[in-house]
């Protein structure tokens, strides 16, 4: 099977101007796929993008860590910081808790499920789940989620591991590909997680760019597309949008590079993949059919 690429725009729903910008790739079929935060804080506008693009595959972008939830802070404690209202600020105070056994499996999968049939009620076809922060690379995380993947009817999930292939790259700053390199030592256990193993969940070969978030411009972006192997399929995780008022408002460490990485997707997808006929376009709605495009 040729290769297939999925072009999935995070943070959807977040502003305003990313919502914008996903909009605008949409159109221009440089983007193919949006994973989307039932708790943003530009929800109903997102909602309004997506049903104005209906080959875009929307996906939702569960939240575990630096946001609010969807579910009464009663019902969830363990994922909640001291004020007992929002989740933990950062991926080390999340993961701190991990690590000590104060997170609660079934917690996770009330906040994932109310998260997921939020977007359901509000009209949206989801195709898939990941996590802010990748928080699904771990065992005990992505357990409950792709239970309730399944109780929710969603067919497919992130695979929050880069490959081989995109790391022999060295793209981004060193600390973080030692970061990437040492999250890949928890694929083997991803992998034989029951609804991955067997399928019922389905997922790609694996996602690139993750060592270049924050870093992904032109010649980057470029550089990933051209090196696309000939076979497999991969999601290319990219975070576009409009550094403007909005943002400033927001608690993320993306800013100007929003304006980067959009420009790069809408100068350098339709230049490569419009004279690139091996590789496939899709979103995650099309992985359990693979001669169809998105």
């Amino acid at each position: 099977m040729p290769a297939r690429l999925i072009l999935n725009a995070d943070d959807f729903g977040l502003t305003r101007g990313i919502n914008r910008a996903i909009g605008e790739l949409a159109a221009a079929h440089a983007i193919t796929s949006a994973t989307l935060m039932a708790a943003g804080p530009a929800l109903d506008d997102a909602v309004a993008v997506a049903q104005a693009h209906p080959a875009l595959g929307v996906g939702c972008h569960i939240v575990l860590t630096d946001g609010v939830p969807v579910s009464a802070p009663e019902s969830i404690p363990s994922l909640l910081d001291a004020d007992c209202k929002s989740f933990r600020p950062s991926l080390h105070n999340f993961l701190l808790a991990l690590f000590l056994g104060r997170i609660r499996e079934e917690e996770v999968a009330r906040e994932a499920q109310a998260q997921i049939e939020k977007l359901q009620r509000a009209g949206i076809a989801v195709t898939h789940i990941d996590t802010h922060k990748h928080t699904h690379m771990f065992p005990s995380i992505a357990r409950p989620l792709l239970q309730v993947a399944e109780r929710c009817g969603v067919r497919a999930i992130r695979n929050p591991f880069e490959p081989a292939w995109t790391l022999a790259l060295h793209q981004g700053d060193w600390k973080r590909q030692q970061a990437v390199r040492l999250m890949g030592t928890l694929r083997p256990r991803f992998n034989a997680l029951s609804q991955i193993h067997g399928r019922s969940v389905l997922t790609p070969d694996g996602t690139v760019a993750i060592s270049a978030t924050g870093q992904m411009d032109q010649a980057t972006l470029a550089q990933i597309l051209r090196a696309l192997p000939a076979t497999g399929t991969y999601e290319l995780c990219c975070h576009p949008g409009y550094n403007d008022s909005d943002l400033d408002r927001v608690t993320t460490r993306l800013r100007a590079h929003r304006d980067i990485e959009r420009e790069a997707l809408l100068r350098e997808v339709p230049l490569i993949f419009g004279r690139r006929a091996s590789a496939t376009l899709v979103h995650y709605g099309n992985l359990a059919a693979p001669s169809r495009n998105s």
